[in-house]
């Protein structure tokens, strides 16, 4: 709002102008606490807000004259700004005039001459008295000490000034008085009344009885404030009816109000020009008051006087000033609209349109200016603000006036904007693929995430987690396994890295979730799908499986890993185990079975067998992926009573593995050879004697053991078929 305060000038210090516990709502001791303050528009004065009582108060002297001159009314603009919270109170502060100022004559004497030829009623002007004061305290009267030649008499023209002059009333007679020494005082209409007097000096002259005089005894005239050096001002005329030296005109200027511009104008002693020597300021001296005198060469010179009133014109020459009173900065970056951001003040010296000033703001978003009360602004937000966008604006608050040509100023205001916490660590990517060999050492690093978070400070300041409630993978041995058991996440860099050592026989996938957390309050979180995908190595060999024995009559047998190789024993026990092959057999009879394993997957898996022994071409092969050990040609008796076969199985990884399986082959005669194989022992063949009675009864005995060999064989030979048929389904 705005209140009107007054407060006599040489008021004493301390003295209350106002309270402002009703504008503001002030206790006594709140304003120092609100931070209540001053803020002057233009001209200064010595008042200020007391911290005690909290009203607005004297602090120093008060002199109206000095701060306002003939001004009335004395009128102060200032604004009462208190900060917390932050308000405005606009004060109009009056000043008002006490008699402290006496009248004041130009000069202590003055001198006057007048010829003892004048008449009864002569009127000589004179220089009147001037009074600091305003209103009754510089209204002046004048009186004179008693002479009964003389009186003074005061004319109110059309001007805006009085004229005093000096009235003859009687003849004079310089031979009787040649030097009339009279005092005029002046005094005002103040409480008390205050006077000055000056000493008229008047000479009584004798000849040249006629004064020159004026066609008239006001000239007005009217300049704008721009007005070049030189310019005429003004053009005065007097005649003198006088003949020859006395009647011959002399112009000069005998007075200028006000006395500080002497200087700034001239008069041609012979045409009475008036012209320019200097430069006129509206907003300094608006109107001016010269007195011209005419004067005769007649000795004494006769004179006469006349005034010449000079109206100074606005014209646009002073641009709009703009001031910043109070700034908050920064501004947060969730303000809403509306926050007021700043306090400006903007005058301009000139008066009327050119003095009207129109405020805009550069950019237009997003601030704007509002305005309540005249030569005040406030620059409020106007939308809302993303410090992640624009951290900082370079505001310009423009001012012109309505001059023809218009003129402009500008003032920039900073205002930064601070961060708060509205953004989320946001990841490069939502979902991560990793591929990580097994087998890898514990605490090597498998990936590395990163987040990105806009803000700034703590806001800004990111930390990595593994999030437990979804992480986690099944492994082939123990069930369900937390991921923190396999990996662990750098709280700072992102790195993530190994627990332990990763095995692909009992991990291939693992996803796990990652959180990034900002230092804000209250901290946001982002989170990442990490999904690990465990490579294979080769690592393990193949691992042989029992095999079936093919041919007639075989038993089947199993296979055991002794190191690196595997050797086929029987079932009773003994450290080899022969197959049986008949001579004979075609081409691709299958004799035995080799199976194998591998741990590894894909190409890691993927077997191969291969004869080692004998090498070149013997009577047996083996499939290359499937591991059936068969004849390559028909068996011959040739080829000996045993064949020793030394067979590999490697896989297909780099670089591969291998293991070895020995299978002896023992080659028989059909029928009944081919049994009595079967039922010898295992050190070697045993074949039957010929002649005697040892053959006789050897031939009782094997008899019988042929039919229990029979048995035990066709049984033997039933259960690899099935065997042999279940591996192959």
């Amino acid at each position: 709002g705005q209140v009107r305060y007054s407060v006599p000038e040489e008021a004493k210090v301390g003295t209350v102008v106002g309270r402002l516990s009703q504008e503001l709502g002030l206790e006594a001791g709140d304003a120092e606490a609100r931070r209540v303050r001053v803020v002057w528009q233009g001209r200064r004065a010595g008042v200020e807000v007391s911290g005690a009582s909290g009203a607005l108060v004297v602090s120093s002297r008060l002199d109206r004259e000095e701060l306002c001159g003939k001004s009335a009314p004395c009128s102060l603009r200032l604004e009462l700004l208190q900060e917390r919270p932050l308000r405005v109170l606009h004060v109009e502060l009056e000043v008002t005039d006490i008699n402290d100022n006496a009248p004041l004559f130009p000069a202590a004497r003055k001198n006057i001459s007048m010829a003892e030829s004048s008449l009864p009623g002569s009127r000589f002007p004179l220089e009147g008295a001037s009074d600091a004061d305003i209103g009754a305290n510089a209204q002046l009267s004048y009186t004179l000490s008693p002479s009964e030649h003389f009186r003074v008499e005061e004319e109110n023209s059309n001007s805006r000034s009085k004229s005093l002059f000096l009235v003859l009333t009687k003849p004079l007679d310089r031979e009787t008085v040649p030097v009339h020494r009279l005092v005029l005082t002046a005094s005002d209409e103040g409480r008390p009344s205050l006077t000055g007097t000056m000493e008229l000096l008047i000479s009584v002259l004798d000849v040249n009885d006629n004064a020159p005089q004026f066609n008239q005894s006001v000239y007005n005239a009217v300049l704008p404030e721009n007005a070049l050096e030189g310019t005429l001002v003004s053009r005065v005329n007097a005649t003198d009816p006088d003949l020859g030296a006395y009647g011959d005109v002399i112009y000069e200027i005998d007075n200028i109000v006000p006395a500080s511009a002497s200087d700034l104008f001239s008069i041609d002693s012979k045409n009475g020009e008036m012209r320019l020597k200097g430069a006129l300021d509206f907003e300094t001296v608006n109107f001016y008051e010269l007195h011209i005198k005419a004067k005769d060469k007649g000795l004494p010179p006769l004179s006469s006087h006349c005034k010449v009133l000079l109206e100074v014109l606005d014209v646009n020459d002073n641009a709009p000033e703009v001031w910043v009173t109070s700034l908050s900065v920064p501004v947060p970056e969730d303000a809403s609209v509306g926050t007021v951001v700043a306090l400006l003040s903007v005058s301009d010296r000139d008066s009327g349109a050119n003095g009207r000033v129109q405020c805009s703001v550069w950019p237009t978003s997003p601030f704007s200016l509002e305005s309540r009360f005249l030569g005040s602004y406030s620059l409020v937000l106007r939308e809302a603000l993303d410090r992640e966008r624009v951290s900082e604006y370079e505001v310009e608050v423009r001012a012109e006036d309505g001059g023809k040509p218009s003129l402009r100023a500008r003032r920039s205001v900073r205002v930064p904007v601070s961060d708060v916490n509205d953004n989320a660590p946001a990841f490069s990517q939502a979902v991560y693929t990793v591929l990580a060999p097994e087998n890898n050492a514990a605490g090597a690093e498998l990936a590395r995430v990163w987040a990105r978070d806009p803000d700034e400070a703590g806001n800004g300041r990111v930390s990595y987690s593994l999030w437990e409630g979804v992480s986690g993978a099944s492994v082939s041995v123990g069930g369900w396994r937390p991921a923190s058991s396999y990996v662990s996440v750098d709280a700072e860099s992102g790195r993530v890295w190994a627990v332990q050592a990763l095995d692909y026989e009992e991990l291939q996938v693992l996803q796990f979730e990652v959180r990034a957390v900002d230092a804000g309050e209250p901290p946001l979180v982002g989170n990442a799908t990490v999904q690990l995908f465990v490579v294979d190595e080769n690592d393990n060999a193949p691992m042989l499986l029992a095999s079936a024995g093919g041919g007639p009559g075989l038993d089947p047998f199993a296979g055991r890993v002794v190191g690196s190789s595997v050797e086929a024993v029987s079932d009773s026990g003994s450290e080899t185990l022969w197959a049986w092959a008949a001579w004979g057999a075609p081409a691709g009879q299958v004799v035995a079975k080799i199976r194998a394993v591998d741990a590894d997957s894909g190409y890691n898996a993927w077997l191969r067998y291969e004869v080692l022994e004998p090498r070149g071409k013997g009577p047996f092969r083996v499939g290359l992926y499937s591991g059936e050990v068969s004849t390559a040609r028909a068996l011959e008796e040739a080829d000996g009573p045993r064949q020793r076969l030394v067979i590999v199985v490697r896989d297909h990884g780099e670089p591969s593995r291998s293991a070895t399986a020995t299978l002896s082959v023992s080659l028989v005669e059909g029928g009944d050879k081919a049994l009595t194989v079967a039922g010898s022992s295992s050190s070697g063949l045993v074949l039957p004697a010929e002649g005697g009675a040892a053959a006789g009864s050897a031939s009782a005995s094997t008899n019988m053991w042929l039919v229990v060999a029979i048995c035990a064989v066709s049984s033997v030979f039933v259960l690899a078929l099935v065997l042999y048929g279940a591996s192959r389904w």
